[in-house]
C-alpha cells in the first residue's frame, strides 16, 4: 500500500524523537546554558510509540527513524527498536545518534536487528570537535563507529559544514568514505533555532572542493536509504559521498517524511510550527481505527514546500532543533 499526500508525493518515512535530552551541546543546536527538557510524564511512552507505528504501518509508512536529542540516553531504546521491527509493514528501522554512547549499546542494537545507524560528526580534530559540541570526546565517537562496523551495521556519517568553523576539514572528512565502507553525507545547515546564528556552506561549494581533489564524482546507482540525499562515488573509495541540500537544491517535491516530536506532536515540515498533538488524543482514549484515520488526515495536510530561502524572518518554527527531533 502506498500513501500519497494531496500533492501525490509518497509518504513512507516517519521520524520519531524519543527524547529532547542530549549529552552534547552543539553550537548550532543548543544554547551553552542548560535548556529545559520535556518532563518525563509528557514524553511519549514506548507503548504509545508502538501504537503510533502500528497505525502508521497500516496506512503505508514503511520506514521508521528513531531520533532525539540523543536517543541512546533513553533507557531500553534497543528494546523499542526490536518491538517496532516486529510490526507488519515496517521494512526498516534506523537510528540517528551522536555516537558517544554507541559502543556501550551496540550489542543490544545488533540483537534488535537495527537496519542502519546515522552518526553525527562535524570535525576530526579533537579540539575543534570539543568546541563545536562543547563537551564531546571524539574518541568515544570513533569507538562507536568501529563497534558498529565490526557488527556489520550500515553506517552513515552526517556532517554539517559551517562557514569559518570546519570548512577546512571537507577533504579529510570525505576521506573517511575512502577508508571505511560508510556513506559520508554533507548536510547544509538549516536556519532553525541556533542554526540561524551561523552561515552554511552550500553543497555545490563542497562538491567542487571534492572534485578538485579527487576528480569527477559519478552518480551512485544504488539505493542508499530513506531520504533525499544525492549520492556519488569516487574512484577507490569504499563508501559513497552524499549531499542533503535543503537550501541550495530544494527537494520538497519529493519529500517523503513526517516527524513526531518526543512530546507527541506531528510535525509535517521543519519550517513551520503547525503541530498536531497525537499524544493528547491517544491519552484521551482514541481507538486504533481513529488513530489511523487521524494520522492519515494529518499527513494529507503536509505543505507543498518550505520557505527557508525567503529570509530568516520567514521561518515560523518556534522550537530549537533538539526539541523538534533530528
Amino acid at each position: 500500500m502506498n500513501l500519497l499526500d494531496k500533492y501525490k508525493r509518497e509518504i513512507d518515512y516517519l521520524r520519531i524523537s524519543i527524547t529532547d535530552k542530549c549529552n552534547l551541546k552543539c553550537i548550532y543546536c543548543m544554547p551553552e546554558d542548560k535548556i529545559e527538557s520535556t518532563d518525563e510524564r509528557e514524553l511519549l511512552t514506548f507503548e504509545e510509540i508502538e501504537k503510533i507505528c502500528i497505525a502508521a504501518a497500516d496506512i503505508g509508512i514503511k520506514k521508521i527513524k528513531i531520533t532525539g536529542g540523543e536517543p541512546l540516553l533513553r533507557k531500553d531504546t534497543a528494546k523499542l527498536i526490536k518491538r517496532i521491527k516486529q510490526i507488519a509493514g515496517i521494512e526498516k528501522v534506523t537510528l540517528t545518534t551522536n555516537g558517544i554512547l554507541l559502543e556501550k549499546n551496540i550489542d543490544e542494537l545488533i540483537q534488535a536487528r537495527i537496519d542502519g545507524i546515522n552518526i553525527s560528526l562535524d570535525s576530526l580534530n579533537e579540539e575543534k570537535y570539543y568546541a563545536i559540541t562543547r563537551c564531546g570526546n571524539l574518541k568515544d565517537v570513533f569507538s562507536g563507529i568501529e563497534s558498529a562496523l565490526n557488527g556489520k551495521i550500515k553506517i552513515k556519517l552526517n556532517c554539517v559544514i559551517i562557514k569559518n568553523i570546519n570548512e577546512d576539514e571537507i577533504i579529510e572528512i570525505a576521506e573517511l568514505a575512502q577508508k571505511y565502507p560508510i556513506d559520508v553525507r554533507f548536510i547544509e545547515l538549516m536556519p532553525i533555532g541556533y542554526g540561524k546564528e551561523f552561515s552554511s556552506v552550500s553543497n555545490e561549494v563542497i562538491k567542487d572542493k571534492l572534485e578538485n581533489c579527487f576528480g569527477k564524482l559519478s552518480d551512485s546507482k544504488i539505493i542508499h536509504g530513506n531520504g533525499p540525499a544525492e549520492y556519488f562515488n569516487i574512484n577507490n573509495f569504499k563508501g559513497s559521498i552524499g549531499f542533503i541540500s535543503a537550501l541550495s537544491h530544494t527537494f520538497c517535491n519529493s519529500c517523503n517524511r513526517v516527524r513526531i516530536t518526543c512530546d507527541g506532536s506531528i510535525k509535517l515540515c521543519l519550517n513551520y510550527d503547525d503541530e498536531l498533538n497525537i499524544k493528547e488524543r491517544i491519552r484521551n482514549g482514541m481507538s486504533d481505527e481513529e488513530l489511523k484515520n487521524y494520522l492519515y488526515h494529518c499527513i494529507m495536510e503536509k505543505p507543498l514546500c518550505h520557505s527557508f530561502n525567503k529570509g530568516k524572518n520567514n521561518n515560523t518554527d518556534h522550537r530549537k532543533m533538539v526539541q523538534i527531533g533530528g
